[in-house]
């Protein structure tokens, strides 16, 4: 039986599966209008949830950090026994698909074929999602997290702050869970130099750009090694404008 969360073509039974990981206050119901779009177009995807958010928000705890978001995305890797993958990483789960290229690399050679960000943050060794946001931002979220989320949680915004209206913005936000707030400050454990092997693309979207992610956009744009694309579209692009998107996953995939 085929998961609810993936899809696959019997036409390419032995091309790399995408691997989708979505970022904070998300789960993998955010990529639900792109799964059929990689099955009508002859790919393989599957959508992970991550510990805590989404269908598992009733995981939520002070212990979760990226290592259990890594280990959520390499467990299902495993499990499916998939030999080539794409790891894509929207928002914060570039930071997620970052630690997981490196486990991958480390325990399970030859397997990831490439990774792609999408509007996400770049981090290098040492880094964190917060250390790559400006000092005020990330003393807003410490002092948020402290008072209202009592050290575990960070509460999810509203969905119009990622450029969506409408119908787009109201299902965004009744699906929304609270970010596990261990993640957000964990640095990154990875050999940056292995990093900078790797096929790597970045989607940038500039129809309503979302502060916070200009180091990493500065950091792509300046590295000729990177593919570098863009969509005009808001922050949640999955959801706003999909077969736009997947067009460029495959796009991605096929220029490297």
């Amino acid at each position: 039986m085929t998961s609810v969360n993936s899809v696959n073509s019997t036409h390419s039974a032995k091309s790399p599966v995408y691997v989708l990981v979505h970022g904070a206050w998300h789960g993998a119901w955010c990529w639900e209008r792109v799964l059929p779009l990689f099955g009508d177009a002859g790919h393989r995807a599957h959508a992970v949830n991550l510990t805590g958010v989404g269908e598992r928000a009733h995981l939520l705890s002070a212990q979760i950090t990226v290592a259990t978001h890594a280990a959520d995305v390499m467990e299902v890797v495993r499990s499916h026994e998939w030999s080539e993958v794409i790891l894509v990483g929207h928002s914060y789960g570039g930071v997620v698909v970052t630690q997981v290229a490196q486990r991958l690399l480390d325990e399970m050679p030859g397997v990831l074929q490439h990774v792609i960000y999408i509007d996400a943050h770049v981090p290098k060794n040492g880094e964190s999602w917060g250390t790559m946001q400006t000092a005020e931002t990330r003393l807003a979220r410490i002092k948020e997290a402290q008072t209202v989320g009592g050290g575990v949680f960070l509460n999810p915004p509203d969905a119009s702050k990622f450029g969506l209206t409408g119908a787009d913005r109201d299902w965004v936000n009744r699906r929304q869970t609270p970010q596990p707030f261990g993640v957000y400050l964990d640095p990154m454990r990875i050999d940056d130099a292995a990093q900078a092997s790797l096929k790597r693309s970045y989607i940038n979207c500039v129809g309503n750009v979302l502060s916070g992610l200009e180091l990493s956009r500065e950091r792509v744009k300046a590295d000729p090694s990177w593919t570098y694309l863009e969509i005009d579209s808001g922050h949640d692009p999955m959801v706003s404008h999909p077969e736009t998107l997947v067009a460029l996953l495959l796009q991605c995939a096929r220029a490297a």
